[in-house]
């Protein structure tokens, strides 16, 4: 087999067989196929999709392509959760410790920002210390220990999927369907845990734009986790304006510590109950998805969750002080607010401007390797539906400089629309794919 004649069948809208796609996989895992190829294969791909089968096949490629933890040793279920990512989405900053709290033991393994869709990973590292890069055995031993780890992939685990989720972020492929669910379910897989409660975003500010695309994703998820041996439920929920307030690594990660306290955007709050319910359930803690937001929300009002958060960064040696005094964390060096140019009902906050406007400031990556700024970000001051006067504080802004701060402004004001008449508030969710 040639590498080159598998993306030209590919190209040519050709269905890949398990061997060649076994065969392009690995050889890229292993450095014997190079990057250019293995973009342009993503890119034939990204334009000519690929059959269930197929994506099972490249799914369960990446999932071998390394070693699959055995979590049964820690009990009969570790659950997870995964976003399809957002804009401003920090849920597994809260969800993870809520659901870890009701003694269900969450093993995740996260991702950094794609594009304009921040990550996990730069949000926690934050906090000064904190360790992204836990071994197989830590990441086992913790979940024994305090039943719950956040971390980045270990180089044993879908090693395939490492490689091609950083190439996919510079090649303008991130949008693909097989590609998106191989990634996602291949870590899963790989991970050992037995239950997934799926986060699939719709919307401006979501790599799914449209309800047809994200039942197909969801759906195919679902069935690759069934396939594995694992439960899956996949929530279809909105992302055509930013989640809660806060954009930026820090400004997310301070938003969460709020939400664990009982005081954060009850949009936020009201996302993160709704995903731990359906992880609760699914892990067969709770009877159904409503009695676990009630037992999820007991874990915010008691301080258990906020307990289970300090036990992570403690655990994983970041410097708890900088959570219980988050005014220590990262500040950028102009902090300063916009009024609303316009009065009347907020239409529109279109989320993918607000992503790219937080990439504008340094809180994301154009390029694979970029470093990224903790401290800049954004601020919004109301959502969809809200009535503002001229004058009102609209959104703050967090830059380093003022070039960056007025270009970040002008992009900004441009994400918003208003009208004179009454604007409903966009759902939350859009339904449950099981």
């Amino acid at each position: 087999m040639r590498a080159v004649d598998i993306i030209i069948k590919k190209r040519d809208k050709g269905e890949l067989t398990k061997e060649e796609i076994e065969f392009f996989i690995n050889g890229f895992t292993s450095g014997d196929i190079p990057s250019y190829q293995a973009a342009a294969w993503a890119m034939a791909v990204a334009l000519n999709g690929m059959t269930p089968r197929e994506t099972t096949d490249l799914t369960l490629t990446m999932a071998q392509s390394g070693e699959i933890l055995d979590l049964s040793q820690v009990g009969n279920f570790v659950v997870d959760k995964h976003s399809t990512g957002g804009v401003g989405d920090k849920t597994t900053l809260v969800v993870a410790p809520m659901v870890a709290a009701c003694c269900l033991p969450v093993g995740k393994m996260s991702g950094r920002g794609l594009g304009f869709s921040g990550g996990t990973l730069d949000k926690m590292e934050s906090i000064p210390g904190f360790r992204t890069d836990l071994t197989r055995d830590e990441f086992i031993d913790q979940i024994r220990s305090i039943g719950l780890v956040l971390t980045g992939q270990t180089a044993d685990l879908a090693p395939a999927d490492g490689k091609l989720y950083s190439l996919r972020d510079v090649t303008g492929t991130v949008e693909s369907i097989p590609l998106i669910a191989s990634s996602i379910m291949s870590k899963k897989i790989a991970s050992g845990t037995k239950a997934i409660v799926l986060d699939v975003k719709i919307g401006s500010g979501a790599f799914i734009k449209n309800m047809e695309n994200a039942r197909e994703l969801s759906s195919l998820m679902v069935e690759i986790a069934r396939l594995a041996g694992a439960k899956a439920v996949a929530i279809l929920s909105d992302m055509n304006q930013p989640l809660g307030s806060a954009v930026g690594n820090a400004l997310e990660l301070e938003e969460a510590i709020n939400t664990l306290h009982g005081e954060g955007p009850t949009d936020f709050l009201d996302h993160c109950l709704m995903i731990a319910g359906q992880m609760l359930t699914l892990g067969g803690v709770t009877p159904d998805a409503e009695s676990g937001k009630k037992y999820a929300k007991k874990t915010i009002q008691d301080g258990s969750a906020w307990g289970k958060f300090r036990k992570l960064v403690i655990a994983q040696s970041g410097d708890v002080s900088y959570i219980d005094e988050p005014a220590r964390l990262p500040s950028a060096n102009i902090i300063e607010t916009v009024n609303s140019p316009e009065f009347g009902y907020i239409s529109e906050i279109n989320a993918l401007t607000v992503g790219k406007t937080a990439v504008t400031l340094g809180a994301g990556r154009s390029r694979k390797g970029d470093s990224i700024d903790h401290a800049v970000g954004i601020v919004l001051h109301h959502k969809v539906g809200n009535w503002v006067e001229v004058g009102d504080p609209l959104f703050s802004l967090h830059a380093q400089d003022r070039g960056t701060f007025e270009i970040a402004k002008e992009k900004l004001l441009n994400a918003y629309g208003f009208s004179p008449e009454p604007v409903e508030p966009l759902p939350l969710f859009y339904g449950v794919i099981e």
